[in-house]
């Protein structure tokens, strides 16, 4: 079953509208989508190494827009939608928590989100709809969603074939470590917050 869905993203990685999906995974996940667009994203530098630059911008770049959505859902819809997103992840009850430490940093909060598996669409409602500067948040939202995604695509482009094919050999491996991330990422809300 591993090895199927791994030949289906792929084949999604290679078809002529990849780079739309990527695009509006990484916007989408970056406000309330839970899947990060690290599931296309590496596919399709493997599949094409010689734009890895490009898929680490295009990434980068719809990644920050969709922070703006989170930040815009915080500071203005948040009884509508920021909370039954925070709710969803378990966080609703620590909002006058989160809104005190923000106020002093909440800048290094969004990077360590936005570099991390920790769920970013979390703290990109908390900055909206604790204030958060909306000059420090483009900032190092575009810091650390950059440095994540051209982490990612370059050193997939420097050992692609090698880390590809170690990926193929382990795929049950590398499935169970991608879910412990993305469930750790998820429990890490409950526990910080």
């Amino acid at each position: 079953m591993i090895r199927r869905l791994y030949d289906w993203v792929f084949e999604l990685a290679r078809h002529k509208r990849a780079t739309w999906a990527l695009s509006g995974v990484s916007f989408i996940e970056s406000s309330v989508f839970p899947i990060p667009p690290d599931v296309l994203l590496i596919p399709m530098v493997l599949a094409k190494r010689h734009k890895w630059i490009f898929y680490a911008t295009l990434c980068t770049i719809a990644s920050v827009l969709g922070a703006f959505l989170g930040y815009f859902i915080g500071a203005f819809l948040y009884e509508a939608i920021g909370k039954p997103v925070l709710a969803f992840y378990g966080k609703e009850d620590s909002f006058d928590q989160v809104s005190e430490w923000y106020n002093t940093w909440g800048g290094w909060g969004v990077l360590f989100a936005a570099i991390t598996p920790f769920p970013y669409k979390v703290l990109t409602i908390f900055s909206g709809a604790t204030g958060l500067n909306l000059i420090t948040f483009a900032i190092v939202s575009v810091i650390g969603r950059g440095l994540r995604f051209f982490l990612v695509s370059a050193l997939l482009y420097w050992f692609g074939e090698p880390v590809r094919e170690f990926i193929e050999k382990r795929l049950g491996l590398m499935f169970t470590l991608g879910m412990i991330l993305l469930i750790g990422g998820f429990v890490s809300v409950k526990f910080l917050f």
